[in-house]
Formats: C-alpha cells, structure tokens, sequence
C-alpha cells in the first residue's frame, strides 16, 4: 500500500496541534479584552483592588502575547 492510497495519509499525524493553537489564540484574545476592561476602571474600583493608574498603564502597555 502507497502512502498516497493510506487512509491515515489525509490525517494530521496530531491532530491536536489546531486545538492548541486555537486554545492559544483564545487565550491572547481574552487576555486582551480583560485589558480593554482594566483600563475603564476608574480609581475608586481600582484602589478597592489595591491598584495604581501606573499599575493598569503598565499592564494595558504589554503585548497581548505577554502575561
């Protein structure tokens, strides 16, 4: 039997690989809009979390990537 004619042959050897992509993106689009939301607290809220203006400037300047 040829590779070709193989039913595993149209088959992602792991197929988990997109899942774990798709995981990842969802996890960096998430991660974004948490930082989207942390920067419309305003300072009253913020201090109840024990945060600074500086504290969500330096966290809303990381990249979505960065945790």
């Amino acid at each position: 039997m040829t590779s070709a004619s193989s039913p595993l042959a149209s088959r992602s050897p792991f197929p988990f690989v997109a899942w774990v992509r798709l995981g990842l993106l969802a996890r960096w689009y998430d991660r974004h809009l948490q930082r989207l939301d942390l920067a419309e607290i305003d300072d009253h809220l913020l201090r109840d979390l024990g945060l600074t203006r500086q504290d969500v400037r330096r966290e809303c300047a990381k990249p979505f990537w960065q945790a």
